[in-house]
């Protein structure tokens, strides 16, 4: 009888699956090797812990203008940051904006309005009178090899880029860092491509206080390379 009483409650396969377990934030990367402004927000995750998935994406040949990457930033451009929190996924561009939104709630972001505004001033002072002219010149004479062939447009936009490692002299001449005494993110986003100035054939022999600065810059905890 008790045999009959199991066999009349047929057992139901497959077992119904376990939920999927969602994991609550996860950010991917999607950058490309060498590029200061990709390099930026990598170098601030490092140094907060936060860990992230890097996605390789070589926008030289064309990584960033596929239908799946236009999805993901219409701009066509990295670095991107992908956030998924708690199962929703949306994606940040703008490396500045990434160091803006990973840093809240940090010391590299300050809370109060007159000192955070400080580091706003030098963010936007980055993308407006120092990547234009030290990035693009480094990208022309590194990756293009465009020297000789665009000399006269070289020339011109070194004469900004210089000008702008005048303002940063003048600044960190005062300062031990950009916005003051403490290192932020207006120091991650500056270093990122006066050190590699040199590769546009920039020379900062004539900006000791750069020079300076970008060795403490190196000498911070959990700093990394690019």
């Amino acid at each position: 009888m008790a045999d009959a009483a199991w066999n009349a409650s047929p057992i139901l396969w497959p077992w119904p699956a376990p939920a999927p377990q969602v994991e609550e934030f996860v950010l991917k990367l999607y950058g490309m090797t060498g590029s200061g402004n990709c390099y930026k927000p990598a170098l601030l995750m490092r140094q907060l812990g936060v860990p992230f998935q890097w996605i390789e994406t070589d926008i030289l040949s064309g990584a960033s203008r596929t239908p799946e990457f236009l999805a993901r930033n219409p701009n066509g451009k990295v670095p991107l940051l992908e956030i998924t929190d708690h199962g929703e996924t949306r994606a940040l561009a703008e490396s500045n904006a990434m160091l803006c939104y990973l840093a809240e709630g940090t010391h590299l972001l300050p809370d109060d309005r007159w000192p955070r505004a400080q580091v706003l001033q030098w963010l936007f002072f980055e993308q407006y009178s120092h990547e234009p002219y030290i990035a693009t010149v480094r990208f022309w004479v590194h990756y293009l090899h465009k020297q000789d062939e665009w000399k006269d447009k070289v020339a011109e936009a070194m004469k900004k880029g210089y000008a702008a490692l005048g303002v940063m002299e003048q600044q960190l001449a005062r300062t031990p860092f950009l916005a003051g005494d403490g290192y932020t993110i207006a120091d991650i986003a500056l270093y990122a491509y006066t050190h590699v100035a040199h590769q546009g054939h920039y020379s900062l022999e004539a900006y000791p206080a750069v020079r300076r600065w970008l060795a403490r810059v190196e000498g911070q905890p959990g700093f990394v390379p690019m």
